[in-house]
């Protein structure tokens, strides 16, 4: 299944049903007098987390929602039906933009959470409603109100708790698949990895959520490589692993380009926790060993760990330096959401 991770749709609430202008006939009731019913209110439009969704694909085939008007008033003081809802049905963590791409309507972020979007117009008064001491037969009935319309923009970022960033080939992937059921694709190609994958990561009897995000070059803010699209879905992440290739030329030249990417992107990541390990420890002798940590320690102004996914050296203690970051950022920072109702 192809990885949607945004759409813009078209969403309309129904109009409200008109009112009815009637007067009741019957034989020996000589003043009926008016018995017009009122209209129905038109649909709402509401948007609702579920489960079992991942991506965004279904509203790549169908852009406009419209929901149903309400029905018309009839005689007899008959009101009219209120218009179906429209449901649109998002997975957990998308976001809910107007237009412009900035204003933030609702952040989807629990499974069940509903939010209207779109509030059904009004039905109309039938005549009965304007029935008065000195107006005992009126003759005219309101129309339904309009339903409100708009463009808005979903875009779905993974709700993870920690996220994996580095270069192409700074064995992301593997890391992934070592440590979580997940299978990513995996292959001695730059961007092998086109979509984020997400993996459960079991250790010391307590679970968390990884993401791994397609591998970002220099110019990624400028839309080189994949572009830095993708660091969208590492945005909700408490803590980042930063992995870097031991393999690399100079492995704190490969940092530092990361760190300047993350920066030009913004959006806080370049302020998030961050674990760095030097990654595929075990195709290195011990002098490049050496050589490579002592560079990436200057230019990252810290220790790094040493992993290698292969033989899992240094696996645990990775997850465990993770878990400990995310514990420490849960706890200076809670967690803030949006939300909006018209």
């Amino acid at each position: 299944m192809k990885f949607l991770d945004e759409a813009k749709v078209y969403v309309r609430s129904g109009d409200g049903g008109a009112g009815c202008v009637s007067f009741r006939r019957e034989k020996f009731i000589e003043f009926g007098g008016p018995d017009g019913g009122d209209g129905g209110r038109g649909g709402d439009v509401w948007i609702e987390c579920v489960e079992g969704l991942n991506t965004l694909i279904d509203y790549r085939y169908q852009q406009h929602f419209k929901a149903r008007k309400g029905e018309h008033g009839s005689g007899r003081n008959r009101a009219g039906g209120k218009g179906e809802d429209v449901i649109l049905k998002v997975p957990a963590g998308t976001e809910i933009l107007s237009e412009d791409r900035e204003t933030l309507l609702a952040d989807m972020t629990t499974v069940g959470q509903r939010v209207r979007l779109a509030k059904g117009g009004n039905g109309g008064f039938g005549n009965a409603y304007f029935t008065t001491s000195t107006n005992r037969a009126p003759r005219h009935a309101n129309p339904g109100l309009e339903g409100q319309e708009q463009w808005i923009w979903l875009r779905l970022k993974l709700i993870a708790d920690a996220g994996l960033v580095g270069l192409p080939n700074a064995g992301k992937s593997t890391f992934l698949a070592t440590v979580t059921a997940a299978k990513p694709k995996i292959a001695d190609y730059p961007f092998t990895t086109l979509h984020p994958g997400l993996g459960v990561v079991r250790v010391d009897t307590r679970e968390f959520v990884l993401a791994d995000i397609p591998g970002l070059i220099e110019g990624a803010h400028e839309g080189v490589g994949l572009g830095d699209k993708f660091l969208a879905h590492v945005e909700r992440c408490r803590v980042l692993l930063h992995l870097v290739e031991g393999t690399s030329e100079d492995a704190g030249a490969a940092y530092r380009l990361v760190r300047t990417e993350l920066e030009a992107y913004g959006h806080g990541l370049e302020e998030k926790p961050e674990v760095v390990a030097l990654s595929k420890a075990d195709t290195l002798d011990p002098e490049t060993l050496a050589l490579q940590l002592e560079r990436l320690e200057a230019e990252s102004g810290r220790r790094p760990l040493v992993l290698s996914s292969a033989t899992r050296q240094g696996v645990t203690e990775a997850l465990r330096a993770l878990m400990a970051r995310m514990d420490a950022a849960a706890a200076e920072a809670p967690v803030e959401r949006a939300a909006w109702q018209p």
